[in-house]
């Protein structure tokens, strides 16, 4: 299962939620990133191992037969498309959730936000908004 959508939109309590009631592993690109970099710096290189570490644990739990939540933004409709390919996962094997909730919500949830792991503020969400691609094929949206 993976879980995208922007900065705010509660996928790290969804997928909490989630992984309680169906006993899953869930895989956080936020807190890959505070176990590989002390002081991230957000660039391409430093993205692209955080996600290529959580693809590759991904692979693993998955040929392990264990579910498995991924808890990322996922922003570009291409990386959401190579994840079949990447994790070798048949089509009914792939469940994409993508979490939303009005603006003003995700305002007020970042402004108090106490989550260690997470570096995202306002101003990552705003960076965040003009990036993120729709997500198209199949897919559910939850509003949270």
């Amino acid at each position: 299962m993976v879980l995208c959508g922007l900065p705010g939109v509660g996928k790290t309590t969804l997928a909490g939620e989630i992984s309680t009631l169906m006993d899953a592993i869930v895989l956080s690109t936020d807190k890959i990133r505070k176990e590989l970099f002390k002081r991230p710096t957000y660039s391409r290189n430093e993205r692209k191992l955080v996600y290529d570490v959580m693809l590759l644990f991904a692979k693993y739990l998955y040929d392990a037969s264990k579910i498995c939540i991924l808890d990322a933004t996922f922003s570009r409709q291409r990386s959401r498309d190579q994840l079949k390919q990447v994790l070798g996962l048949k089509k009914e094997h792939l469940f994409i959730v993508q979490c939303v909730c009005p603006e003003e919500i995700v305002i007020s949830r970042l402004t108090v936000r106490k989550d260690r792991y997470s570096d995202a503020d306002l101003q990552v969400y705003k960076k965040m908004k003009k990036i993120f691609e729709p997500v198209l094929g199949e897919h559910i949206t939850v509003d949270t």
